[in-house]
């Protein structure tokens, strides 16, 4: 598959969200860039210190086929604070290329940065869905849209990588895997 992603991480990322989501994408062949948003390594939310490909300022100027935004508290703050993050998203999003979030970033980022009207229904944390405006509730714990994909938390991380891999290269694709992972 000749699809790039990139996953910036950020101190107090959700550990199995940004994880899950790296290993899938590369087992699937997807071209898979891990940014640091500030020095690395990156402590996730529980301890674990994950080395990245490189620092996000260094892809700032680079297009790919998807964005993952990971959850995790303060990791979500910490990525919606990025100035650099916001204008790279911002200008993925303008262009119509697929974007996704899980957890607390659907609303800590993508709704702070104004990226979810007229999105439609978005899966988020349920502590984090009165956040979003009235038209973007949902209880759902996956929403798939045209150009955006959202997931409510850590316990939904297999099934949102599987749907990237199905929008990324095909239904074909996401099913080989599933079976050679034996996600039932």
């Amino acid at each position: 598959m000749n699809k790039s992603a990139l996953v910036p991480l950020a101190e107090g990322f959700e550990e199995i969200e940004a994880v899950t989501v790296i290993d899938v994408l590369r087992r699937a062949g997807v071209t898979v860039v891990t940014a640091s948003v500030g020095e690395g390594p990156v402590k996730g939310a529980h301890g674990l210190a994950v080395g990245t490909d490189t620092r996000l300022e260094a892809c700032r100027d680079r297009a790919f086929d998807l964005i993952v935004l990971p959850g995790g508290m303060p990791g979500a703050t910490h990525l919606a604070r990025s100035r650099t993050l916001e204008v790279m998203v911002k200008r993925h999003a303008g262009e119509g290329r697929l974007l996704a979030a899980i957890c607390a970033a659907p609303a800590v980022v993508l709704h702070s940065w104004g990226l979810l009207k007229g999105k439609g229904k978005v899966a988020v944390y349920p502590a984090f869905r009165d956040d979003l405006d009235g038209e973007n509730r949902s209880d759902e714990r996956l929403c798939l849209g045209p150009n955006l994909v959202t997931a409510a938390g850590p316990g939904v991380a297999m099934k949102f990588a599987l749907a990237l891999v199905r929008l990324l290269g095909g239904r074909e694709k996401a099913d080989e895997l599933a079976r050679a992972m034996l996600v039932g």
